[in-house]
């Protein structure tokens, strides 16, 4: 394992993408490392992740990341639930992976749109831009959608406005309103 200590989340990730990788399931790093990425530095205690995979091979990845010496916890979504469930990773120094799987609303082809960053030597699969701001609109939290402002803001020649505005469509009327909101203002 890579991380030694408490804080070290992201190195806990590289961890977790060796598995994923060598599972050959997609996936795309969302949330603080994300947006590090687009250009929005924020602290936080975690890493996350969204999957391609369904619900019913969590058991097994679960099971992986056990063998690999992981403590886990698998929370399934209720219905109404816009997450159908979540594989919480952590380790001895409590770093903690949060890997979401079945966002609804989310565009099956943000996985082909994620792109490579390297991190400490490992390529890491990211979240596109367009698909990183609807989802922070979707989410409609205070930070989430100062975040998607200033991702917007900080790369407005380089977003492909009607991809974006086809990727919010998808998570719904409120999120394609929060966007052209956002597009105004």
């Amino acid at each position: 394992m890579r991380a030694q200590r408490p804080g070290e989340s992201a190195l806990l990730l590289l961890d977790a993408v060796d598995v994923l990788v060598r599972a050959g399931i997609s996936y795309a790093v969302i949330g603080a490392m994300a947006a590090s990425v687009h250009g929005i530095v924020r602290a936080s205690v975690d890493a996350d992740a969204i999957l391609a995979l369904p619900t019913h091979e969590l058991r097994h990845l679960e099971r992986q990341f056990r063998q690999s010496g992981l403590h886990t916890e698998l929370r399934y979504g209720d219905p109404d639930d816009p997450i159908a469930a979540v594989l919480a990773l952590t380790d001895e120094h409590d770093n903690r992976v949060d890997f979401l799987v079945g966002l609804r609303g989310l565009d099956p082809a943000a996985f082909s749109r994620a792109f490579d960053v390297t991190f400490q030597g490992t390529k890491l699969r990211v979240i596109g831009l367009e698909d990183f701001i609807a989802m922070k609109l979707f989410a409609h939290g205070p930070q989430d959608l100062e975040d998607a402002k200033l991702a917007l803001g900080g790369a407005r020649e380089s977003v492909d406005i009607e991809l974006l505005r086809k990727v919010a469509a998808r998570f719904g009327r409120e999120t394609s309103d929060a966007f052209e909101t956002l597009l105004r203002g």
